[in-house]
This record gives C-alpha cells, structure tokens and sequence, in this order.
C-alpha cells in the first residue's frame, strides 16, 4: 500500500500550490505553504484537512472565491490527482460555512464535475454528514451520469465506511438511505462501478448480515448481466463466515456430504512450522454437488484467549455419488497484523455453511 508521502506528500504540497498560484495569481498561500511544511508527522486524511484548513484561511472563507477556484481548477489540464483533495475538502467545508442551499448544490455540483481529475469520494463527506437527504438526492441523480466516475462516486462517497474518511452512522443505521444508489448501479457496465457497489454492501455486511443479503435478493431478482459477480464480491465477508443465505444466492446450498475426519501433519521450517490437513469428501446426494471450502483456524492469542479465523480453499464440483480429496496448509510465520503463540491449536472444514469436527495440535 503507498505511504502518506508518495499520495499526499511534500511534492504533491508544491503542486497544489503552484496549481493555486496558476488558477488565481492574487491568492497569497502563505497559509497552505506552512501547512505543506508540517505534513511529516501527520497521517493521510490529516494532511488533506491540514492542508484544506490553510487554503480556507488563504482565501479568507470566501466560498465564492472558492468555488472559483475550483472551477478554473477543473480546466487545468494539469491539475489532478491527489493534490486535489484538499481543494474539494475546503469547497466543502466554505460551502457548509456559507449555510445557503445554493452553496450546498452548487459544491455538489462541482464536486461531482472534479471526480475524474480525483476521485470526490472524500471531499463530499462533509456534505453528507451536513444534510444527509439532500447529497443523497443528488447522488441518486448521478447514477445516472454518463461518466462513469460520476457514478462511482455516487456509490463510494456514500459508503458507510470508506477508508481514510470519515464513518457516515446515518447510513450504517438504516442502509435503506442508499439502496436506490445501489439498485441502480449494481449492473453497472464499468467493473469500477461494480466494485464500489460491493465493496458499500460488504460494509453493510460487517454489522447487518441480513440487510446485505436481502439487498443482493433484489439484484438476483432484478436480473443482469453482471449480478452474480456483483453478488459474489459484495457476500465475500457473510460467505467467509458461513451464512446459509448468501450461500444459497450463490450457489452453494446445502447438501449430504460424507466428510471423513481431517488429518492433520506438522513440519518444520525455518521460517516457522507448517501444518499439512487433507480429508475425504464424499457426495451422497442424488445430483452434482457445488462445494465452497473453507477452513476455520483457532489458535492462542497474547492473553491465552482463543482468536478465530477463516480462510479460503477454493471450489470444487463433485458429482453424485463421487468424492473429493480435500487438502489444504497453513503456514505458522509471524506477520505484521498476526502473530503466533505457543499453544493448542485446531483447524476444522467448512464446506459451504456446514462446519466439520476441528482436529487439533499443539505448537
């Protein structure tokens, strides 16, 4: 992942100053200047809010020299990227200050005409949490937009929680507040759109299973081109733990399986210990069966407590009255987000919604 100060450093600081300076020769920036100087010890986001803070101050607060900024911005071939993060921000934020609806559409508005030199995604979070009903309205009216990055932006700016900005709980609470967004872009022709589609269901998915499951109903129901990639990538999360709804949407129902105990080997490395399991599957329906495999791992955490987690094996077709040798490994290195410690240890299958008996070990 790219570190603060190849996406929002000193060199995109300069940047957007001598992308000021083009646009409106009169602004002084002394402000911005000395924010771009502080940016080191700050973390993304804050460089975007330190950085907006120091254009607001250069103008004076003065929306409608800000918006003007804005658009001669958007005619400058060389302005994008990054840099403009700050600039939507602070159009944002003089928009909310100057308290007239007006100069709430208006920065909708221009937000939305400066996404595909940088995405707005982040810009237009101010708004959304300053009247929620109204920048949903007009996202809804985006979807429709004919360039694409204006309808992405309908669906990312308004995920409940997009990384790097701030959580919208409105929309967390009642996830009906975007479903129209959703609906209409979930068959989206450009895979962009799609994904943020998803990725804004799988955010529902982390606290409301269910609401996530009925909405990719509706989509099954709706039909499309595109609605079981769609489907698939917006479940990942409720898939991961097992949920017998997303399954079934998927494909993945349940069936009569013969799932023999998991055998389980340990093996040494230099680089830490590696377990081996492999199992016999066996199909005892009457038709093919389509398998989604997992495996379930607890293992020991820091306090002696018992942390779980699953991971993927793939999928497998196994015809009726077949089986299948199921095998898989997990390897015991320590990682930056996830150490091992000594202990007792279990992994167990699971096959669609069903979980096997766990076979354990110790390390």
């Amino acid at each position: 992942m790219p570190t603060a100060d190849e996406l929002l450093g000193p060199a995109e600081a300069r940047e957007l100053i001598a992308a000021l300076s083009r646009v409106d020769p009169s602004i002084s920036l002394s402000a911005t200047r000395l924010a771009a100087e502080r940016l080191s010890t700050l973390t993304l986001s804050a460089r975007a809010r330190s950085l907006a803070e120091g254009v607001m101050t250069d103008i004076g607060g003065d929306y409608t020299r800000m918006a003007g900024v804005v658009k001669a911005l958007h005619e400058d071939p060389d302005s994008r990227g990054w840099k403009l993060w700050p600039v939507g921000l602070a159009l944002a934020t003089t928009a909310i200050d100057r308290g007239t609806t007006g100069a709430f559409d208006e920065s909708m508005g221009l937000l939305g005409d400066l996404t595909h030199r940088f995405t707005s995604e982040f810009a237009v979070r101010p708004l959304l949490r300053h009247d929620l009903p109204r920048a949903l309205s007009v996202m809804t009216q985006w979807t429709t937009a004919p360039d694409w990055q204006v309808r992405r932006l309908a669906s990312e700016g308004s995920r409940p929680l997009l990384p790097w900005a701030a959580r919208l709980p409105e929309v967390m609470a009642d996830p009906a507040l975007t479903r129209p967004v959703l609906d209409a872009l979930y068959d989206d022709p450009r895979e962009e759109v799609r994904r943020s589609v998803a990725n804004h269901v799988n955010d529902h998915s982390r606290s409301d299973p269910d609401t996530a499951v009925d909405i990719a109903l509706g989509w099954q129901r709706g039909g499309g081109t595109h609605v079981a990639s769609t489907t698939r990538h917006a479940l990942r999360t409720v898939l991961k733990d097992g949920d017998a709804r997303a399954l079934e949407i998927l494909g993945y129902p349940p069936i009569e399986l013969l799932v023999a105990p998991l055998e389980v080997e340990l093996s040494a490395a230099t680089t830490g210990p590696t377990v081996h399991f492999r199992t016999a599957v066996d199909n005892r329906a009457d038709g093919r069966a389509s398998l989604l495999l997992s495996y379930v791992l607890h293992f020991p955490d820091a306090r002696g407590g018992e942390r779980v987690k699953v991971f993927s094996l793939g999928r497998k077709r196994v015809d009726a009255g077949g089986r299948s040798i199921v095998r898989g490994s997990h390897d015991f290195r320590n990682r930056s987000t996830r150490r091992y410690y000594p202990g007792r240890y279990a992994i167990a299958l699971r096959i669609n919604a069903q979980t096997y008996p766990r076979a354990t070990f110790a390390l």
